[in-house]
C-alpha cells in the first residue's frame, strides 16, 4: 500500500521527503513553488539532488505535484489563460526537473462559456504549455471537481473528452486522479458499499482504472452532491472511517497512491490522518498452491 500526504517544502525541497518520512508515509505530495503565485523560481540543482537521493533512500514514490491555484487553462480571459500556460510550463519544468512521477492540475473553469469551450481551451492551452518542452517521467493528471460553479471535470465524461482532446498533442502521458471529497460531494456516493462498487464500474468503463494511479483520500465536510468542497479529516466528515475502510481495502485499488489532502486544525492532524488510513487498512494476505 502507498499511502501519502501532501507536506511542505518550506526551508528546503528536502523537508518536504523528510516531513513524509517522519509521519509514516511512504508517498507524498508538494507544491513545487508558491500556489498562489504566477512565477515560481526553479528549485537549485543542489537542493533536486539531495531531493532524489533521500527518495531513494527512503524508497519514497511516488512523487505528486500540484498545480498552482491560480492557474486556469479554461479561462475565457485571455490575460488570465496566458498567464495560466506559462504558470503550466514552470509546473511541467519543475515536475520534471525534481523527478516528480505524477502532475496533478485541477481543469479549471470556463465561467459563462460552456464545458465545450472550455475543453477545447484547456487542451490548446496545454499544447501551448508543452512546446518543444521535454518532461521525461512525468504523467499529467485531471483531477475530478466538486461540481461548484462553472468548474470542469464534475463528471467521469469531462475528465474523459480532456484527455482524449489532450492526449497524443503533448510530450507526456495523460490520466487522472479522483478525490474522494470531490467524488462525494459532485454526487458519487462513496462512503457506501453500493455507491463505491458504482462509482468504481463507472470510472473503470469511462476512464479505465489503470489510468487512475493517484486517490486523494479525503473526508467530506459537505453533504451528497453538495458540491461543496470542504475537506475533513478522515472520520470526521460524511464519508466516515467505514467508507474510507472499504475504499483503501478494495481490490481494484490495491496499487493506487493514496494521498491525503486534509486539513491540520489541531497540531498532529497530519500524523492521526496517516495513523488512521493505516490502521483502515487490513493485512493483505499472500497465499501459495501447493502443487500436486
Amino acid at each position: 500500500m502507498r499511502i501519502g500526504i501532501h507536506t511542505s517544502t518550506s526551508g528546503r525541497l528536502v523537508n518536504a521527503a523528510i516531513k513524509a518520512v517522519e509521519l509514516g508515509a511512504n508517498c507524498f505530495q508538494i507544491f513545487s513553488g508558491s500556489p498562489r503565485m504566477w512565477r515560481s523560481a526553479m528549485p537549485p540543482e543542489e537542493q533536486r539532488e539531495e531531493m532524489q537521493a533521500y527518495r531513494k533512500e527512503h524508497e519514497l514514490a511516488p512523487l505528486v505535484i500540484h498545480d498552482s491555484y491560480l492557474i486556469n487553462l479554461a479561462a475565457p480571459d485571455e490575460e488570465i489563460r496566458r498567464k495560466s500556460v506559462a504558470a503550466m510550463r514552470g509546473e511541467l519544468e519543475r515536475a520534471a526537473a525534481i523527478g516528480a512521477e505524477y502532475l496533478v492540475m485541477h481543469p479549471g473553469s470556463a465561467k459563462d462559456d460552456g464545458v465545450e469551450a472550455g475543453i477545447q481551451r484547456i487542451a490548446q492551452s496545454l499544447e501551448e504549455a508543452s512546446k518543444s518542452l521535454a518532461v521525461p517521467g512525468v504523467t499529467l493528471l485531471f483531477e475530478n471537481t466538486a461540481g461548484a460553479g462553472a468548474t470542469i471535470g464534475r463528471t467521469f465524461e469531462e475528465l474523459a473528452e480532456l484527455r482524449a482532446k489532450t492526449a497524443g498533442k503533448v510530450p507526456f502521458d495523460v490520466g487522472f486522479c479522483l478525490d474522494t471529497c470531490h467524488l462525494y460531494a459532485s454526487g458519487f456516493d462513496v462512503a457506501s458499499e453500493q455507491g463505491l462498487k458504482e462509482t468504481l464500474a463507472a470510472a473503470d468503463r469511462i476512464l479505465g482504472l489503470a489510468r487512475i494511479p493517484v486517490i486523494h483520500v479525503n473526508d467530506s465536510k459537505g453533504g451528497l452532491a453538495s458540491r461543496l468542497d470542504r475537506h475533513a479529516n478522515i472520520g470526521e466528515g460524511h464519508i466516515g472511517l467505514e467508507g474510507f475502510r472499504r475504499i483503501l481495502n478494495h481490490p481494484d485499488l490495491a496499487e493506487k497512491a493514496f494521498v491525503l489532502e486534509t486539513p491540520i486544525d489541531q497540531p498532529g492532524d497530519d500524523q492521526r490522518n496517516v495513523d488512521a488510513l493505516k490502521s483502515l487498512c487490513r493485512k493483505r494476505r499472500t497465499t501459495t498452491r501447493k502443487s500436486s
